[in-house]
């Protein structure tokens, strides 16, 4: 019996390991595959991911609690009741079985899948264990046939990190419920072993930009005919207003006497960009597409299944030569879209890649198996091209780029401008559109030559503060910091969206993340520190190298979150107090859409009647301006209005729809041909 992870990896993995084609076995909603290799019998059967969770094995809902089991995912949500027949399917197929063999995807989430439904559900503790970075049937193959013993330590330090993240996940958010509890209010709170730190990083950044106190400063500008060119003061920022106005009055008394005092070029090569690992596939999703990173890592995930690209989750930058980098660019070069670069690269002999530093001992850089696509979705096809052009890029030559600058003077003030061209586009032209340059030619002037100034101007500006996180840069952050894990971190930021902590495309901490944040600042600081997490990580790393004892790892545990919640018990009023008003601040800020636009005093808000949600104006009896919402629907504010009717412009959101856009009123001319379309139809 060899057990896939997924029912679409199973296909994948019969297809490949049947001499013939396989039969599919439909039972209900579910299915496995039968087919005979090499004179056995074989099934594939599939699970669909986690079919094995933890639970408590204590009633309630009180803290600390430390005793848990691993049971049937179906036994302890009512989301997970479907798993129940793909469990059963391997239980009965186990049965029938006298041999074993694991292909669940090769990361510890796929170690503990196969390992738990195996034990647990089969009884089964010595299979084999199929390692593979693609669902291309030769790797699948060779995978089968190379089959080794699953290894434990890997299992073990997996089974750990359930255990550890479930015991703090647990208990941390129950007391927040407890102590919200208290306050009178109850909400469904989170908090975790690496929530916290990353909540931290928002709302310390929060405070950063609260605390910041704009600073003036002036900037010196010099503008030139015939060119257009835009000098600026090499001081570049003056925050000494009586320097700077020195300074431009001395420009003014040299400004018909201008000149070039230098030209300098100089000519430099761009290597090409590393191959993606998963946190820089993420971070270039977000830039080019402004794909959130979860949405990223699910995109690449159906890739991957669909056998188009490698395994993404991974965090290395390296393409081995076993790979057989060379046949997969011949076979890009099948591919119309890719035909052109790829076969550059043939005809050059182009097969050795520019790596990175990092690697990952599971998996090499996640890159296209070379297979065709077909047609893919609009969201698959942006991410898959990203992929195969990252790829191909990797094997092309350096690019040329030509920098320079030009130095002025006028009297003793010296101002410069710069610029950069591309001389030679090598990879520049295998990564387009994704590879973006400034592209400044600027004219050519010789030394001592004069130029004419037409105006001097001084501006004054002022010092912005810190920029928050976006999801992707929080990612990477996170990583940088050593805290989560690559397939973990996308998650944890979404987490903190869900909760109603983050809000915003640049994320900003709203009232109750701030709260959170301050209350177990004061009362539970550990909770928040980089340094414990990091520390816990590592410990679970050498679990899997075998320099660590499980047993202690999940005993250092309980023991720092039994210290933590002792201190946090006393306080519990007191923090629910806290926490139920920033909870109200946050519920209120998400219920402002904007402006009234009738009274011009009041601001439209969402409201709950008997009826549903609608919006009215706050300065209500006063004014009554009222608008309708659509049923069963989220509605979220833009912060932007319409031009035609001067009303809020929302986001619809509804389960299983695509959002749209929509301003509030329902006679505005821009929904003057709505239905038109379906009615036409």
């Amino acid at each position: 019996m060899v057990l896939a992870e997924k029912p679409q990896a199973a296909a994948k993995i019969a297809a490949a390991l049947a001499e013939a084609t396989p039969k599919q076995v439909r039972k209900k909603q579910t299915y496995w595959f039968e087919f005979e290799r090499g004179g056995n019998h074989l099934f594939v059967v599939p699970a669909v991911g986690h079919l094995y969770g933890l639970r408590s094995t204590e009633k309630g809902y009180k803290y600390p609690s430390f005793d848990v089991e691993w049971a049937p995912s179906s036994e302890i949500s009512k989301g997970s009741a479907f798993t129940k027949d793909y469990l059963h399917n391997i239980e009965t197929l186990a049965k029938k079985a006298d041999e074993f063999v694991a292909a669940t995807d090769w990361d510890l989430e796929g170690e503990v899948i196969a390992a738990n439904i195996l034990e647990y559900g089969c009884g089964v503790k010595n299979q084999k264990r199929m390692y593979f970075s693609t669902l291309v049937a030769e790797d699948l193959v060779d995978a089968f046939e190379n089959s080794k013993p699953q290894d434990k330590k890997a299992v073990e330090a997996g089974r750990t990190r359930h255990e550890v993240d479930w015991i703090w996940g647990i208990n941390l958010s129950r007391a927040l419920m407890a102590a919200i509890k208290k306050a009178g209010a109850f909400r469904v709170m989170s908090i975790g072993r690496v929530q916290g730190p990353a909540l931290a990083l928002l709302a310390k950044k929060e405070k950063e930009i609260a605390a910041f106190k704009p600073e003036p400063y002036w900037q010196l500008f010099a503008h030139e005919l015939p060119h257009e060119l835009k000098f600026s003061h090499e001081e570049d920022k003056f925050f000494d207003k009586t320097v700077a106005q020195k300074a431009y009055e001395n420009s003014l008394a040299g400004q018909r006497n201008a000149r070039v005092t230098s030209v300098e070029k100089k000519e430099y090569k761009q290597t090409p960009p590393a191959p993606f690992d998963l946190t820089t596939l993420q971070m270039e999703a977000y830039r080019a597409f402004g794909l959130p990173p979860t949405q990223t890592l699910q995109v690449a995930q159906e890739l991957y299944e669909a056998a188009l690209i490698s395994y993404p989750r991974t965090a290395s930058e390296k393409l081995s030569a076993k790979l057989n980098l060379q046949k997969i660019i011949q076979k890009l070069a099948d591919n119309p879209a890719y035909a052109e670069l790829a076969k550059k690269l043939i005809s050059g002999k182009r097969f050795k890649p520019h790596e990175g530093k990092k690697e990952d001992p599971a998996h090499p850089a996640i890159h296209p198996t070379g297979q065709k696509p077909g047609s893919l979705p609009d969201y698959q096809r942006k991410v898959y091209d990203l992929i195969a052009k990252r790829f191909l890029a990797c094997f092309a030559p350096e690019a040329r780029r030509e920098s320079a600058t030009v130095r002025i003077a006028l009297g003793s003030e010296p101002y410069s401008v710069s610029g950069a061209r591309t001389v030679e586009l090598g990879w520049i032209e295998f990564y387009a559109p994704y590879a973006e340059f400034d592209e400044v030619t600027l004219p050519s002037f010789k030394e001592g030559q004069a130029i004419q100034v037409t105006k001097v101007e001084m501006v004054e500006k002022q010092t912005q503060p810190p920029k928050r996180f976006t999801q992707a840069s929080l990612v990477k952050k996170l990583e940088d910091l050593e805290l989560g894990t690559k397939a973990t971190r996308a998650t944890i930021v979404q987490t903190l969206f869900d909760r109603g902590y983050a809000t915003g495309k640049s994320i900003e901490a709203t009232p109750l993340g701030m709260t959170v944040y301050d209350a177990l600042d004061k009362s539970a600081s550990e909770i928040l520190s980089e340094d414990m997490t990091r520390g816990l990580e590592k410990e679970m790393d050498e679990i899997q190298e075998g320099k660590q004892s499980s047993d202690k790892v999940v005993a250092d545990s309980r023991k720092e979150l039994s210290s933590i919640l002792s201190k946090f018990r006393p306080k519990e009023e007191e923090v629910g107090q806290e926490l139920l008003k920033g909870l109200r601040s946050t519920q209120y800020a998400a219920a402002v859409l904007g402006k009234c636009n009738k009274c011009e005093k009041g601001m439209l808000v969402v409201r709950k009647s008997k009826f549903g949600y609608f919006v009215g104006c706050n300065a209500y009896p006063e004014c009554r301006n009222l608008y309708p919402l659509p049923k069963e629907a989220i509605v979220k504010a833009t912060g932007k209005m319409c031009e035609k009717c001067n009303t809020p412009i929302v986001t619809v959101i509804r389960r299983g729809k695509r959002p749209f856009r929509m301003c509030l009123d329902t006679k505005c001319e821009t929904k003057k041909n709505w239905g038109k379309k379906e009615a036409a139809g």
